[in-house]
């Protein structure tokens, strides 16, 4: 009984839903989305967008956080919510954090400078230097992505609000993880998987790449949640 997971590496919100299917033990096959399997994404997806979970029933379900709600009503334990109803509230208003605002600082520092521009671009077509027609489809990313910063609030006003909003959370994250695996202890909990989706997604960018590396607690646990 395998579930499919149709995402992207790039998608903050793909990789939050392959770490949670792993740390769950949920049979799953992590799928590319690709033109070569646009008709079969499309059977199922009733938007473009990723991640699409396809269960073994054969019903799609599309966006993050419904899948995580799905599959933790069909796999229970271990269960990502903490006992306490207040922790879990706070648990649950850090997962909406990192969906929401979190993926502003993800947004914006992956397409506001060239040499991250240029990074994301490359790795979403496979980029190689001699291939003129991957080269063609940079350009297309670029020119499409690079108008789209606005749509996560990111101007020359906003800027440095987000970027110092970036600095400041991974201060706070490296200072609390410097005790504990997760955010709560243990084991991860729905906060981590909403905010970490967001935070490997930067790490893997040049810019935010440097930021977090001096980070080391913030890093590790990076490291955990991946795998």
């Amino acid at each position: 009984m395998t579930h499919k997971i149709f995402g992207s590496e790039l998608s903050p919100f793909s990789v939050k839903t392959r770490s949670y299917f792993r740390y769950k033990g949920i049979p799953h096959v992590w799928t590319p989305r690709t033109p070569d399997n646009a008709e079969e994404f499309q059977k199922f997806a009733k938007l473009p967008l990723v991640p699409l979970v396809v269960t073994p029933e054969e019903t799609g379900i599309q966006d993050s956080t419904p899948i995580i709600d799905e599959m933790e009503t069909r796999f229970p334990e271990p269960s990502i919510h903490p006992t306490d109803p207040v922790t879990r509230f706070i648990s649950v208003l850090l997962e909406e954090f990192g969906d929401e605002w979190g993926n502003k600082w993800m947004f914006h520092m992956r397409w506001a400078r060239q040499a991250d521009q240029l990074s994301a671009a490359g790795r979403i077509v496979g980029y190689n230097e001699d291939d003129a027609a991957k080269q063609e489809m940079v350009d297309q990313i670029l020119e499409r992505m690079t108008n789209r910063v606005w749509f996560v609030g990111s101007n020359e006003a906003t800027a440095p609000i987000i970027e110092a909003s970036l600095r400041d959370m991974v201060a706070l994250l490296d200072n609390h993880l410097a005790d504990r695996p997760y955010l709560f202890g243990e084991k991860p909990s729905y906060a981590d998987f909403g905010l970490w989706g967001q935070i490997y997604n930067a790490w893997t960018d040049p810019t935010a790449g440097s930021l977090l590396n001096h980070s080391q607690n913030v890093l590790g646990w990076v490291h955990h949640m991946l795998w």
